[in-house]
């Protein structure tokens, strides 16, 4: 799979927007380790940037979470 395709599905997926055939090609891909791995580092890159964005907020907005 190519890193678009993985990026593109993982966005979808996390976006709630995968459509049922998308989501059988994400779940079909899971039994490669090679897409398992690039799924990873997407996910990994998206939940940093959450982190990153989170930490950059002002404290009063932090409280109201």
């Amino acid at each position: 799979m190519s890193g678009q395709s993985t990026t593109y599905l993982i966005e979808q997926l996390i976006t709630s927007k995968l459509s049922k055939e998308e989501f059988d090609e994400f779940l079909a891909s899971l039994n490669n380790p090679e897409d398992r791995q690039a799924y990873s580092e997407v996910l990994e890159a998206y939940f940093t940037e959450l982190l990153n964005q989170h930490e950059c907020q002002p404290e009063s907005d932090k409280q109201s979470e």
